[in-house]
């Protein structure tokens, strides 16, 4: 197990919940309108949600890796892609449409226990991005080793929600995100391209067989 597979675990999971997505909008609602509770309590539900896909994420990574690296190279490849497709599509978003009314949700905890479960987004960004921080570590990925990446996603989940939490009730905080609403979204999606960048350039040598020792 190397540090640089833990960082990259812990890195994918802090990631997977800040770059601004559909949770974090809702989660921007919600903290915005009812306050620094009501957002906690959306993430404690959403985050049932997170440790369901990423696990999930993690053990396809860790079958492609036993099966072999073949199969871990192009699904790398195919995340990248995935990876550069989010970002080009954040990068050229059109704004959203200007004052709409907060919603008010009377029970955060079970719309974000909901919103985390069923978002269709959940499995494929997931594992589009644990792919690409953890591909450089390939080699050290196997079975025994997933506990304690679940482990270490775990704290990243948590590390990102306590950020989150700790400044959606800001007012300065909402006003400048819907003052520079797409300048966030463009930047984030610089950062899914970076990303996929990171994934191809691990998945690319192994499947044209220049694989790196």
């Amino acid at each position: 197990m190397t540090q640089s597979l833990l960082f990259g675990a812990f890195l994918a999971a802090l990631f997977y919940v800040l770059i601004p997505g559909p949770a974090f909008l809702q989660l921007l609602g919600i903290g915005a309108g009812q306050g620094r509770k009501a957002g906690a309590f959306f993430m404690m539900g959403h985050l049932v949600g997170d440790i369901i896909w990423s696990s999930l994420a993690l053990i396809a990574i860790v079958g492609a890796k036993t099966i072999g690296t073949f199969v871990f190279d192009l699904l790398g490849l195919a995340c990248g892609f995935y990876l550069a497709w989010i970002g080009w599509s954040a990068v050229n978003a059109k704004p959203k449409a200007e004052g709409q009314a907060l919603v008010m949700v009377e029970r955060p905890f079970r719309r974000g226990l909901i919103f985390g479960v069923t978002n269709p987004k959940g499995y494929p960004v997931a594992l589009a991005t644990f792919t690409a921080l953890v591909a450089g570590s390939a080699g050290a990925l196997d079975f025994e080793a997933l506990p304690v990446l679940l482990g270490v996603s775990f704290l990243g989940f948590v590390t990102a929600d306590i950020i989150l939490i700790g400044v959606i009730g800001a007012g300065a905080v909402r006003r400048f995100y819907r003052a520079h609403e797409r300048l966030i979204v463009r930047c984030s999606g610089v950062l899914f391209m970076g990303f996929a960048a990171q994934a191809l350039w691990h998945a690319t040598p192994g499947l044209l067989g220049w694989r790196r020792a």
